[in-house]
C-alpha cells in the first residue's frame, strides 16, 4: 500500500516542476507542432493559399499556454522559418514566404495567439464559449491579415481577395473550432496544473 500512494504521489504531480520551465517547454512544443502543421497540406486549383493544420495549433497556443507564451510560440516560428528552418508551408522557409501570397498569415500568427490567450485569460479552466470565441476571433485576425497582405501583393481589392483567401476555409475552420472547444475542454484541468501562469 505505501508503494501504491507513492507512486501515485509521484505519477500525479507533473515531471518538471517549475512553472517557467514547464512553459519554455509548451513554447517549444507549439512552435513545433505549428511547424509540422505546415506539412499537412492540401492544395487548392483556384488558390496559391492551401489548407493546412497551422490555424489549429496557432489558435490552441493562445489558449492552452496564454497570450504572452502563446504569442511567443509563434514568433519563434516565424523566426525559425525566416532563419531558414524549413517550418513554413511546403518546408520553405526564408523571407520569399513573408513576401508571398501567404505573408499576411504568418505575421498574424503571433497576434492571433495573443488575442485568443486574452479572451481565454482569468479563465479557469478552458472549454465552452469563451474558448470558442477566442478561436473564431483568433482566426478571423489570421483571415483579416492573410486577405490584406495577399490583396496588396496581388493589387486587387480585399472583396476580390476574400473567396481565395477566407471563403474556401470557412468549412474547414468550422471542424477546427469544434475539434479545438472540445478538445481543449478535455484538457481544462490538466492545462491549469501545467501552465498555471497562462492565467
Amino acid at each position: 500500500m505505501q508503494a501504491l500512494a507513492l507512486s501515485e504521489g509521484v505519477l500525479g504531480r507533473p515531471i518538471v516542476t517549475r512553472v517557467e520551465a514547464r512553459l519554455a517547454i509548451g513554447v517549444a512544443s507549439f512552435t513545433l507542432l505549428t511547424a509540422l502543421g505546415a506539412f499537412v497540406r492540401i492544395p487548392l486549383p483556384f488558390t496559391p493559399v492551401p489548407i493546412t493544420l497551422q490555424t489549429f495549433f496557432v489558435l490552441s497556443a493562445g489558449v492552452a499556454l496564454g497570450r504572452g507564451p502563446g504569442a511567443l510560440s509563434q514568433m519563434l516560428y516565424v523566426l525559425c522559418g525566416l532563419l531558414g528552418a524549413p517550418f513554413f508551408e511546403g518546408g520553405g522557409s526564408g523571407l520569399a514566404h513573408i513576401y508571398g501570397p501567404t505573408g499576411g498569415y504568418l505575421l498574424a500568427f503571433p497576434i492571433a495567439a495573443w488575442t485568443a490567450g486574452s479572451i481565454c485569460r482569468g479563465e479557469h479552466g478552458v472549454g465552452g464559449l469563451r474558448t470558442t470565441l477566442a478561436l473564431v476571433v483568433g482566426a478571423a485576425l489570421i483571415f483579416t491579415g492573410g486577405a490584406v497582405w495577399f490583396a496588396f501583393s496581388r493589387n486587387i481589392s480585399v472583396m476580390q481577395a476574400l473567396p481565395l483567401t477566407v471563403i474556401p476555409f470557412l468549412p474547414g475552420l468550422i471542424i477546427k473550432v469544434a475539434v479545438g472547444t472540445g478538445g481543449l475542454g478535455m484538457l481544462r484541468g490538466r492545462l491549469d496544473v501545467l501552465f498555471p501562469g497562462r492565467r
